[in-house]
């Protein structure tokens, strides 16, 4: 996956402008972000504190190690019962 040049951080601080009353295309030209950029930070990330964007991208950390061990434990077990069937 890509690195964004922006943090969670300051995603939610460009999010809370947006709030305050800054108007979207003032906010993508002054921050260097497209339009699509911007809602789809709003779409992820609106309403959001930082300490909670923290905790969902532990979560999301978490959830990969998760899906690649199981996909490695497939695997083995794949591999053992084509083992298997060859034996017998």
């Amino acid at each position: 996956m890509r690195k964004s040049r922006f943090t969670e951080e300051q995603i939610i601080r460009v999010l809370k402008e947006h709030v305050a009353g800054v108007s979207a295309g003032d906010l993508c030209r002054k921050h260097g972000i497209s339009d699509a950029t911007f809602y789809k930070w709003r779409s992820r990330y609106g309403g959001m504190e930082i300490s909670e964007a923290r905790k969902l991208k532990a979560l999301e950390e978490e959830n990969r190690k998760l899906k690649k061990l199981l996909a490695e434990s497939m695997l083995d077990v794949s591999t053992l019962k084509e083992m298997l069937g060859k034996n017998f």
